[in-house]
């Protein structure tokens, strides 16, 4: 019984009612992914709503010196990251139009020649056998024993986008592409600001150098003095040995911020993609001016212009789409290949007009078995999703805090300085008196030498405090996005 029933089965009629079966086992795709709540975007860094920023200004009017702004020009010009960014610009770019070419019918022109020799006991062998027994077929429509085979024309291949598969992966493509823009904005702004960074840097150590050298020569002339002192018999070979060491720590202080500016200029010259020289620079620190007042805007206008927040928002929305790529894998896909041209087993009668051949196949195929493969891929988009979600959030968080800070420490370094400007006003007052009262016998060595040690203690902290005020300005700058444009 059972084998009447194998045998009365039909193959054929087994597959038609299997595939549509398989097509719709293939069609059952997950949900779309929600990603957690964004936190509320505060309304104001400082409470105020003035949306005048300083970020919005170019980088050629907040920076005012021409030194600073011809070695700016020349970074832009030859930073190796930044040439780096751009080609990278040009692999997405060419990965977009890779995309867009998915989207349109291949056509490959094709020249082909083979030949096969078929067995006597195959399907072909005999058919080709028993066809050269017909009356019918007689000179060149005979089939030669060993077959060749020419072909000349165009195949095509084209596969039609029934789920928005292939038009999503173009969005995501561009998307990328906008972001790797971002991206060159991103090293823009930081080259621009990493610049501003190192002259100033190299301006404070200038400053740091002639203060140096000012109390080096005045510490010279006590030592000077206290040998004449001793020689008269008033103080002893331990005074002067003590004026004598003040004055040989200066000098070491000089020698390392001499090699500090060598280290920095070179740091700087790296920046503008040359080899070591010297960096011109024909203002002092102290010539530089702070605005009186900065304005940050309001946060909305941060999250518009600050590169990074912008690639990382691009970068959220190409890996949400890559998951609706991942999900229409599930479905079926159709394909068609036609194709045109010349066909004969004779290449002497190829270009007969008889020889053309044309013809056209329709393939509809579903994942049935790889489904665990293409599950896996889900999967992994949707967790590149939830990656690019959160670096979104961490990247505005990190803005915040980098305006706030730099808000801060401008305000904040403008009260230290004023308080210590103050403090080398009063103790280069004290260190006047103490060499009077010193000459007159009125005060000891050690009071002179504390007096002088901490007048340039002072006058350094107070170099140190104005380049902090010009980098947190420049910080501030670069975290409203300024820069780029």
């Amino acid at each position: 019984m059972v084998r009447q029933f194998i045998h009365k089965v039909n193959p054929v009629n087994v597959l038609w009612y299997c595939v549509p079966l398989l097509l719709l086992s293939s069609c059952r795709v997950s949900e779309p992914i929600r990603l957690p709540a964004t936190t509320p975007v505060p309304t104001s860094f400082t409470g105020s709503t003035d949306s005048t920023s300083i970020g919005n200004l170019d980088w050629k009017g907040f920076f005012a010196d021409p030194d600073l702004e011809s070695l700016i020009d020349t970074a832009l010009a030859r930073n190796p990251d930044l040439q780096i960014a751009t080609q990278r610009i040009e692999v997405a770019r060419a990965n977009f139009e890779f995309t867009r070419g998915a989207l349109i019918p291949s056509v490959n022109a094709v020249g082909a020649a083979g030949v096969d020799r078929y067995g006597r006991y195959t399907l072909n062998g005999v058919g080709n056998y028993d066809t050269n027994l017909s009356p019918n077929i007689d000179g060149k429509q005979r089939i030669p024993d060993a077959t060749p085979e020419y072909f000349l024309g165009f195949r095509s291949n084209w596969e039609i986008d029934l789920w928005g598969k292939l038009r999503n992966r173009k969005r995501a493509a561009y998307i990328r592409f906008l972001a790797s823009e971002k991206g060159r904005h991103l090293i823009t702004t930081s080259l621009i600001s990493e610049v501003a960074r190192q002259y100033y840097s190299l301006l404070g150590l200038d400053s740091e150098l002639a203060i140096i050298r000012e109390n080096a020569e005045l510490q010279q002339r006590a030592v000077e003095l206290v040998a004449v002192q001793k020689a008269a018999g008033r103080v002893t070979e331990l005074a002067v040995q003590q004026f004598n060491a003040q004055l040989i720590n200066t000098r070491s202080l000089e020698a390392q911020v001499q090699q500090q500016i060598v280290e920095t200029e070179n740091q700087l010259n790296q920046l503008l993609g040359r080899f070591p020289q010297p960096i011109p620079r024909s203002k002092t620190l102290t010539d530089q001016a702070l605005p009186a007042q900065v304005s940050a805007g309001v946060p909305s206008q941060m999250l518009r212009r600050r590169p990074d927040i912008q690639q990382a928002e691009l970068a959220m929305q190409a890996a949400n789409i890559d998951i609706d790529v991942a999900r229409a894998e599930f479905l079926p896909s159709l394909n068609l290949t036609p194709y045109i041209g010349l066909n004969s087993f004779r290449a002497s009668v190829l270009l007969d007009p008889a020889s053309l051949a044309l013809g056209a196949l329709g393939s509809l195929s579903a994942p049935v078995f790889n489904r665990r493969y293409i599950k896996s891929n889900y999967n992994l988009s949707i967790a590149q999703s939830r990656e690019a979600f959160y670096n979104y959030r961490k990247t505005v968080l990190t803005g915040f805090s980098e305006v706030m800070t730099s808000l801060r420490g401008i305000e904040n370094y403008r009260k230290v300085a004023d308080l210590q400007t103050q403090e080398v006003a009063v103790l280069n007052q004290a260190a006047t008196i103490s060499d009077e009262l010193f000459a007159t016998g009125y005060a000891n060595y050690l009071e002179v030498i504390t007096a002088q040690r901490s007048v340039l203690t002072a006058e350094l902290s107070l170099i140190n405090t104005k380049r902090a005020q010009f980098l947190s300005l420049i910080d501030l700058y670069r975290a409203l996005g300024g820069g780029w444009q």
